[in-house]
């Protein structure tokens, strides 16, 4: 079994995915949702933290100096990372964004390995919608002697339209000048969970899969 389908059924286990009917902040009623507010235990987010180190091993291999995770969700994210990653045999900082800045002793906007110009760091995020949380950090960290961004890895992309007909992650590509990569594609899980038992149920069987074919008719995008 490939990391990317470990991670599926992690996701399923930890009930981080859902199928049914969710309003989206788009307004979009998708019958599939992603929450990773679901990793909420130490084991849970250690677990996280290996796939999204084999991700960053497979897409940048060693050539990177620490992972970058914005406030607040990458926080947790960019540790555990880094951990795994160590635990891999490959020892790289971390660092993050404090979202508030800080008036008294260390008053540095970020938190964690030292930044210079020639810094190349990973971000690491759970979902990427409009980017806009993104595009802030940049700024922070252009004010930290500018470290170069060189990739972002995020948990799932949903292969869905952004502001335009193309997928919403190829749109914030464009503006960032930065590549993104995801652990796994919604058509990955379609793909993988079709008529699949897991713990004794069907995770998503032809009806349900019908009903993603077609939203993804509407509003998918490679």
């Amino acid at each position: 079994m490939t990391y990317q389908h470990q991670f599926i059924e992690f996701l399923v286990r930890c009930n981080a995915l859902k199928f049914g009917e969710f309003e989206l902040k788009s307004g979009r009623i998708a019958p599939y949702f992603i929450n990773t507010g679901m990793f909420d235990t130490g084991s849970k987010i250690k677990r996280l933290g290996t796939y999204y180190a084999k991700a960053i091993q497979e897409h940048f291999g060693q050539d990177f100096d620490g992972i970058y995770g914005p406030a607040y969700k990458g926080i947790p994210l960019c540790i555990t990372a880094a951990a795994a990653l160590s635990d891999m045999g490959l020892d790289k900082g971390y660092v993050f964004n404090r979202k508030e800045a800080k008036t008294y002793a260390d008053k540095s906007a970020v938190v964690g390995m030292p930044l210079t110009a020639g810094t190349r760091l990973v971000l690491v995020d759970d979902v990427i919608t409009s980017g806009k949380a993104i595009r802030e950090s940049l700024e922070t960290l252009k004010a930290c002697d500018n470290p170069k961004v060189t990739g972002i890895v995020i948990s799932v992309n949903r292969q869905e339209k952004g502001k335009t007909d193309e997928n919403a992650l190829t749109e914030v590509e464009k503006i960032l000048g930065i590549p993104i990569f995801s652990i796994v594609t919604i058509s990955d899980i379609v793909g993988y969970l079709h008529n699949r038992v897991i713990d004794g149920r069907v995770i998503l069987d032809d009806t349900m899969k019908e009903k993603i074919t077609r939203y993804l008719e509407e509003y998918g995008a490679n």
